[in-house]
């Protein structure tokens, strides 16, 4: 029988996974061995290819401390996505792909530091050479992992992650699926606190049995 799988469909570049990377990272633990854990990356922005206008960039810091002030995750709101930045999140997502590619037991502890470079240190998470550092900083050889990043393997990958996320209904974030002997099923859409997110695994563990 096909191990259960809980699907995390998420963005490293979305705040509101940023906001539940606790969530996530507790229900890896305590429902380690009960539990398959798979990321898909949903694809927030990419291929964006023009800077972020003002207005938006304020529309977006107001998201921002919308999930500090609710979850607690740490922001860097200072200096944050200065001028010129384009918010396109294919390179971060992709990183994570090509990380997967090399490690797949690297996945989500990487996932999590793009994130945590991103809203907690201010970090361009868009550019090749910030995401080579935050790879060799995870134990990675950073030149196989720039030779992975750039590869047709991982683009196409990263393209395939987004087109799955869509297949499956998937278009905000973070969501949860879980998967079992009789398809899947959506657990959460947005976030939720842990203690939530607990409750609803538990029971559908129990009718799964």
């Amino acid at each position: 029988m096909a191990p259960k799988t809980l699907w995390y469909i998420a963005d490293p570049m979305c705040s509101w996974c940023w906001g539940f990377s606790p969530a996530i990272e507790r229900a890896r633990l305590e429902y380690d061995g009960r539990l398959k854990f798979e990321l898909l990356l949903g694809g927030l922005r990419p291929g964006t290819k023009t800077p972020l206008p003002e207005a938006q960039r304020e529309e977006i810091l107001g998201h921002w401390r919308a999930v500090h002030h609710r979850t607690g995750q740490p922001f860097r709101f200072e200096d944050a996505m200065p001028e010129g930045f384009v918010y396109d999140t294919e390179p971060a997502s992709r990183a994570v792909v090509a990380v997967s590619i090399m490690d797949a037991a690297m996945v989500f502890p990487f996932f999590k530091s793009v994130q945590s470079a991103f809203y907690a240190e201010g970090q361009n998470v868009t550019v090749p050479e910030v995401l080579t550092r935050l790879a060799g900083a995870a134990g990675l050889d950073e030149q196989r992992f720039l030779r992975t990043f750039e590869s047709d393997t991982a683009k196409s990958r990263t393209l395939e992650h987004f087109q799955e996320a869509r297949r499956r209904g998937v278009s905000g974030f973070p969501a949860v699926m879980l998967q079992g002997s009789q398809g899947y099923a959506l657990l959460a859409r947005g976030y939720c606190p842990y203690e939530t997110l607990r409750s609803r695994l538990d029971a559908w563990l129990a009718a799964t049995v």
